[in-house]
């Protein structure tokens, strides 16, 4: 039909103009995680995972072989897929370490570290039915090409394979917490375990992950970025969201929508008493006009936390006792934050914590003199003042607090009070919890706050909900009035 020829070239001219294509000949090669050709916009040439690299993925590989004794066998489990009933799996996430030192997301696979072969990965096998109702994943030909392994095999030959090279090794590590049976049920391991010859791995990959490289350290810089801009969001809107469980998803939509693959924790959305428990979680209750609300929030970008508190009344203004508390909370953690430096420890910014908090809850009348003052501080704060930050929330736990901080380290600075109903103090205090979190990064020479976007001073967080949400307020009433006539 000669119209729809006409149609048709001006369809094909429209695209050629445009730059449009209607289809793709090029076939993409689908490991079952993005890649800098399935997926450009987040994944760079170069890189395994955004904003990492191959190259950076080998280097961890060497440095972590050389940390370990000589002729030693490090194997490293992905974590395994958890479910919530029999069809219908959690949300996967990966074994830190296993991405450290791999770069693959997907669950099932094994990696095997030694001096000789380098590294060794054992990829699940592929089956046709799970690859209809799960997609594709990483088999050995990705664990080759992608994840720049020197070996690879289907974890289907891992028990031919793996037994001799745990048996040429003087000493084994493996990651304890996710151990999988497809090589912990090896008879060659048995042996090797009753010999001593298997330790805790852990120790040696937290030392690695401890210090972060200018790569990690720009992704928490994002991670960060994303966190504090979506709790604004939320502290905006709190007026109009006054419950936990509105402000919960309004500060996981604001996440999600910069870019988060997830949140870093179940956000901790604690009105008035709650906010006194610590990891409150439940986020199901109304918040009352004149409590304080406490968030604990963070999220996760390509394998990279956030974490950050602020506590603030969603009504636009403190009760003098509130205000009283925030005041010395605040004012511990910008002291603490000035000591997050090379050279100092979380132990000894927690112990100046301890006595900032003492003498001012003493000052107050909330902490009275005598021999039980410790125990009942302890009571109403039994945190530390902080904990290392990085791919995990509570990041490199094998590292102690009394490690002096280098540049690269990031740590959390988060004072705080928690003072329930049951307390036996000054009335007007009870009910109360506040908790001031910044994230950290020790730089060359001294610090940089990651979250120091976000507003924490009584002034700007009063001038954020009255002024700035008033405003808002009146132009969207202005902008309703004019549309509707």
């Amino acid at each position: 039909m000669p119209g729809l020829g006409r149609h048709l070239l001006k369809r094909i001219s429209f695209k050629q103009r445009s730059g449009c294509c209607g289809y793709s000949t090029r076939k993409l090669v689908d490991v079952g995680q993005p890649t800098a050709a399935s997926h450009p916009q987040l994944v760079k040439e170069g890189e395994i995972t955004p904003g990492i690299t191959g190259d950076e993925y080998i280097s961890r590989r060497k440095q972590l072989l050389e940390l370990l004794p000589e002729k030693s066998l490090a194997i490293i489990a992905a974590a395994p897929v958890k479910m919530m009933t029999d069809v219908v799996p959690y949300s996967f996430r990966q074994d830190a370490d296993y991405l450290y030192i791999t770069g693959c997301q997907q669950p099932g696979g094994v990696a095997v570290l030694d001096q000789e072969v380098g590294l060794c990965m054992f990829m699940p096998d592929s089956d046709p039915q799970d690859v209809i109702w799960q997609g594709q994943i990483a088999g050995v030909d990705a664990a080759l090409s992608t994840f720049k392994a020197e070996q690879a095999f289907p974890i289907s030959e891992m028990h031919k394979i793996l037994p001799t090279m745990i048996n040429r090794s003087s000493k084994l590590f493996h990651n304890v917490k996710t151990a999988s049976p497809a090589y912990m049920d090896l008879e060659a391991l048995h042996s090797a375990a009753l010999s001593g010859k298997v330790k805790d791995l852990s120790g040696y990959t937290h030392d690695l992950r401890w210090m972060k490289s200018p790569s990690e350290i720009r992704l928490m810089r994002e991670s960060a970025s994303i966190a504090c801009q979506a709790l604004l969001q939320t502290m905006i809107q709190s007026k109009t969201l006054a419950d936990e469980g509105m402000l919960s998803a309004k500060v996981e939509y604001e996440c999600r929508m910069r870019g988060a693959q997830r949140m870093a924790f179940n956000p901790v959305v604690g009105g008035g008493l709650n906010g006194s428990v610590i990891h409150y979680s439940r986020n199901d209750q109304k918040i009352k006009d004149g409590d304080l609300v406490l968030m604990d929030v963070g999220c996760e970008l390509h394998g990279y936390v956030s974490d950050m508190t602020r506590s603030w009344p969603p009504c636009g203004s403190f009760s003098s006792a509130q205000e009283e508390l925030y005041d010395l909370i605040l004012e511990v953690n910008k002291e603490c934050v000035k000591l997050c430096q090379p050279g100092t420890s979380i132990r000894q910014i927690h112990n100046h914590s301890v006595e900032m908090l003492q003498r001012g809850l003493k000052e107050m009348g909330i902490l009275k003199d005598g021999r039980r003052a410790s125990q009942t501080y302890h009571q109403l704060n039994p945190t530390s003042i902080g904990h290392y930050l990085g791919m995990d929330v509570h990041d490199c736990s094998m590292v102690s607090y009394d490690r002096p901080l280098k540049p690269g380290v990031v740590i959390t600075i988060e004072p705080g009070v928690y003072i329930p109903y049951s307390f036996d103090g000054p009335e007007r205090y009870q009910g109360i919890g506040i908790r001031i979190e910044d994230e950290v990064l020790v730089t060359e020479t001294g610090h940089e706050v990651l979250t120091g976007s976000m507003p924490k001073e009584i002034q700007h967080i009063k001038s954020l909900l009255n002024d700035y949400c008033c405003n808002r307020g009146i132009e969207a009433h202005n902008h309703i009035t004019a549309a509707s006539s």
